[in-house]
């Protein structure tokens, strides 16, 4: 494409904006509208997964070995099983830190009638895991191990949070996809009525010898303009509430911004700019380019 007919039109694309005002506001309001419900549900979204991460950090296998177990073939072990892709780190627990940490912890003053270690056979890991969804797999291998005398998990914890991480991937992709269609609906409207403005004006620019191609970039240009500003003004519009409801929860509200970890706006913003913008010019596309093929058969 030449640089002329570029400009051309892009030109013509804000010109039909400016011709059908109302349809055009309509359309940038209601992308904006669906775009701001996006923006506030994928705020709450990530930073319900932040939490559930963070949650999931906690949870761990922990294994126990055998007597016979020597310190080179347990250091072997957890070895073998730092190197696997589901787990994210494991720590060892000597026998005697897992006295003094039970002793510190249950017995206090009561423990200075004890002269052995009464936990001498309980040197551990604790495995702790990128996805809990992979605990049942990691279980298995671990009691396959032959120095492994006992495999601790925590299996309501596991499915929990599987179950969490699931629900909240279902109701991401059917929140977007009614956002999607009701977007593209509207813009449909409004390139629709925007060729039926200027039909006469494309039949004399076929019959003069103009492209399908030049009579239709105008409208998907319209289109992508639409999906773009309507996109833009949200993303304001969830910065400026994001940051009021935060600092309102964390002066308001001490102990649940103590328990609950919040991200940044700018960690959160860094995702949802490109996302929302790519959507609102997807939104914007999508709708023009179907419109066109089914409207403009001239």
């Amino acid at each position: 494409m030449r640089i002329s007919t570029l400009f051309y039109t892009i030109r013509q694309g804000i010109r039909n904006i400016a011709r059908n005002k109302l349809f055009s506001l309509a359309s940038i309001a209601t992308i904006g509208a669906c775009l701001f419900l996006f923006g506030i549900f994928y705020a709450v979204l990530f930073n319900f997964q932040n939490i559930v991460r963070t949650a999931q950090e906690g949870v761990s296998v922990t294994i126990f070995f055998e007597k016979y177990t020597t310190d080179a073939r347990m250091q072997e072990i957890g070895d073998q099983i730092s190197k696997m892709d589901e787990v994210s780190k494991i720590v060892f627990v000597s026998a005697d830190e897992a006295w003094e940490g039970f002793r510190d912890e249950y017995l206090g003053e009561y423990a200075d009638g004890y002269t052995d270690n009464p936990l001498i056979d309980s040197a551990n890991y604790q495995i702790y895991l990128s996805d809990v969804s992979m605990q049942p797999a990691l279980v298995t291998y671990l009691e396959s191990i032959e120095e492994v005398r006992k495999v601790n998990r925590s299996e309501m914890a596991a499915a929990t949070l599987s179950g969490v991480n699931a629900l909240i991937a279902y109701a991401t992709a059917g929140i977007i996809g009614i956002l999607f269609a009701v977007s593209i609906f509207l813009i449909s409207n409004t390139v629709a009525i925007g060729i039926s403005v200027r039909k006469e004006e494309i039949n004399i620019m076929k019959y003069i010898g103009a492209t399908d191609f030049f009579v239709r970039s105008p409208f998907v240009i319209e289109g992508i303009l639409i999906g773009v500003v309507g996109s833009a003004i949200p993303l304001v519009l969830v910065y400026m509430l994001y940051n009021r409801v935060i600092e309102y929860i964390v002066g308001n509200f001490a102990t649940l911004s103590q328990l609950l970890a919040f991200l940044p706006v700018e960690e959160l913003f860094r995702t949802l700019v490109p996302v929302s913008i790519a959507m609102g010019a997807g939104i914007g596309f999508l709708g023009s380019i179907t419109t066109v093929r089914k409207h403009l058969r001239v």
